[in-house]
C-alpha cells in the first residue's frame, strides 16, 4: 500500500500547487475579498472532488469486476492522456496570469456553491481522475470502491490544505510571483515531469 501511496501523495501535492484556474481563482478571491472568502472558495472546489471520485469509483470498480483486460485498457488510456497533458503544458505560456480587478464581494455560501459547481461541471476533472486514480490502486482484486474513496479523500484533504494556504497567504504569494517571474517556468516543468512520471508508473 505504501508503495502506491507515497508516489500518489507526491504527485498529488505537485499537481495541486501547479497553476490552474481553480487555485488562481482562490488566490484572487483571497486578494480581493479577504482570507475567509478565499478559504470558503477553496472548500467548495475541494468538495466537488467527492462527485468526481464517486463517478470514477463506481464506474471503474464495475469494470474491474467484469474484465481485467478492460481495466488494463483504462490504465493505458490514463497513461496516454497524461502524456497528452504533459505535451499541452509544454506548449503553454509559463507566465501566471491573475488579476483581482472586477472581483465582486459575494456571500460565503455563494462562493462555496460557485466553487463546488465550478469543480463538478468541469469534465476535464473527471477525465483526469479517470486517468490518475486507477494507476494507484494497491489491491485491484480486493475492495476497489474503498480504495478509490481513500485516494479521493487524500486528494481532497491535500486540496483543502494547499488551496486553503493559498487563500490565507494570497497577498504574499502574489507579491512573490510578481518579483519572481521564473516561478511559472519552474512550476510548468514540475507539471510536465509529474505527468510523464505518472504515465510511466501506470504503464510499468
Amino acid at each position: 500500500m505504501l508503495e502506491q501511496l507515497i508516489p500518489f501523495l507526491t504527485a498529488s501535492v505537485i499537481l495541486t500547487i501547479s497553476p490552474g484556474p481553480d487555485i488562481i481563482y482562490v488566490m484572487v478571491q483571497g486578494m480581493a475579498n479577504g482570507k475567509k472568502h478565499g478559504f470558503v472558495t477553496a472548500l467548495g472546489l475541494a468538495t466537488g472532488i467527492i462527485i468526481h471520485t464517486s463517478l470514477v469509483a463506481f464506474g471503474v470498480s464495475a469494470i474491474i469486476k467484469n474484465s481485467d483486460t478492460l481495466f488494463f485498457v483504462i490504465k493505458l488510456f490514463g497513461a496516454f492522456y497524461l502524456l497528452y497533458l504533459a505535451w499541452q503544458v509544454s506548449k503553454s505560456d509559463p507566465e501566471i496570469a491573475y488579476s483581482s480587478e472586477g472581483i465582486k464581494d459575494k456571500s460565503l455560501f455563494s462562493l462555496f456553491k460557485q466553487g463546488f459547481i465550478m469543480n463538478v461541471l468541469n469534465p476535464k476533472v473527471t477525465i483526469f481522475f479517470l486517468a490518475f486514480l486507477p494507476g494507484f490502486l494497491w489491491e485491484p482484486e480486493e475492495n476497489t470502491l474503498m480504495q478509490f474513496y481513500i485516494l479521493g479523500a487524500i486528494f481532497m484533504i491535500l486540496t483543502i490544505l494547499i488551496f486553503g494556504s493559498v487563500a490565507l497567504l494570497a497577498g504574499k504569494i502574489s507579491t512573490y510571483l510578481k518579483k519572481h517571474r521564473q516561478s511559472g517556468l519552474v512550476l510548468k516543468w514540475l507539471q510536465i515531469i509529474v505527468f510523464l512520471g505518472i504515465a510511466v508508473f501506470i504503464i510499468v
